[in-house]
């Protein structure tokens, strides 16, 4: 791609309100029987993952829920269920209820659980894809909890030298109360790089690392559109097969719920997903006191940032420390969308029959 090419899909790029996204969002969702409630969470989840500086997870999904919505893939009535609800351990069914309303119900009760007995397990079977973990463990950060989040995925990946898809790219994360600073976040995939990453490599005309995927004869490539037709590489190797293969077993096969080419993805319109998670939540107060868990929370990450720096480099960040700042500064300065993203709500909205999204 040319400069000039690069220059002009930036300068169709526009910055975005998020509260004028989240109900752009919201709108859209109603228009398929979702509740207002039930809608502000899944628009909620999608913008918040934008505000991040994550938009692999963000308003650029949009279209593909919508169109599971419209199928009925995706059920816009919520409908959990408890099949088992055992103390500090339950299962909950989400009755292929749109993915991060049955998540936030989840995150809570096990939370509740927490509270009530130390510790809290909630395995869900038959969810839907809810965008990006830490919008759920978070909220049991801000809640003096730590909690472990674990889900499957349509598969993108190969087993460790093979030829077929079999295992997704299945995230986990894990969020800790810190304090006085924004909670310390990991939320990672078992791959080297989420697959809607490579979607936006797409979708921005930019070629990818030569390490992130390669094409579906096995050779490494650049083109996101030959990476897509590929498989995703894992994290470190054989490594990174292993930890995907446990989410999934943690997810999926104890949940109940589907496992390896049984889940369906996002980006399949029509098949139920059959995703399953895995929340666990600790209550640090069944631990230590809140209060000094916090104040070596701090010390931690005080001792984190005050190492020597390398060459090049400003500062030492915690996890989750850019996301918290991405946030506060595009809170200010409105979202900042490609053009390809911005494309895509506006057929949506046309789709839908709701108004287009404002641009500042």
């Amino acid at each position: 791609m040319s400069t000039a090419d690069t220059n002009e899909l930036q300068s169709d790029s526009a910055r975005v309100s998020p509260d004028a996204l989240r109900d752009f969002v919201s709108a859209v969702y109603q228009t398929t029987g979702a509740s207002a409630e039930d809608a502000w969470v899944a628009a909620d989840a999608m913008v918040q993952a934008d505000l991040w500086g994550h938009q692999s997870h963000g308003v650029l999904r949009l279209g593909w829920y919508y169109a599971r919505l419209r199928s009925g893939a995706m059920r816009s009535h919520t409908s959990v269920s408890f099949p088992v609800d055992a103390g500090a351990v339950a299962v909950m069914d989400g009755g292929d209820s749109i993915g991060p309303v049955v998540a936030k119900h989840a995150a809570l009760d096990a939370i509740r659980r927490a509270k009530a007995h130390g510790i809290g397990a909630v395995s869900v079977r038959n969810s839907n894809h809810f965008g990006t973990c830490m919008y759920f463990t978070r909220m049991a950060a801000l809640e003096g909890c730590i909690m472990l989040v674990t889900t499957n995925g349509g598969p993108n990946m190969a087993p460790w030298g093979g030829l077929k898809k079999m295992i997704g790219t299945n995230p986990w994360s894990v969020a800790v109360p810190a304090g006085r600073h924004a909670p310390l976040i990991m939320d990672v995939a078992n791959s080297g790089v989420a697959r809607g990453k490579i979607f936006l490599a797409q979708m921005k005309h930019e070629e990818i690392p030569p390490n992130w995927a390669v094409d579906a004869s096995g050779r490494p490539t650049t083109d996101p559109v030959e990476a897509l037709k590929g498989f995703i590489l894992p994290m470190a190797g054989h490594k990174g097969y292993a930890i995907g293969v446990i989410v999934d077993v943690l997810s999926g096969v104890l949940s109940g719920s589907g496992f390896m080419d049984e889940v369906h993805g996002p980006y399949d319109p029509v098949n139920r997903s059959r995703a399953g998670h895995l929340l666990i939540a600790l209550d640090v107060k069944a631990f230590q006191p809140l209060d000094e868990f916090n104040a070596r929370m701090e010390r931690y990450i005080a001792t984190l940032k005050a190492v020597p720096l390398a060459d090049g480099v400003d500062e030492v960040f915690y996890p989750g420390e850019k996301e918290a700042r991405a946030h506060e500064r595009q809170i200010e300065e409105g979202i900042l969308l490609p053009a390809d993203t911005l494309a895509g709500l506006d057929k949506v909205a046309g789709e839908a029959g709701v108004a287009p999204v404002a641009r500042r």
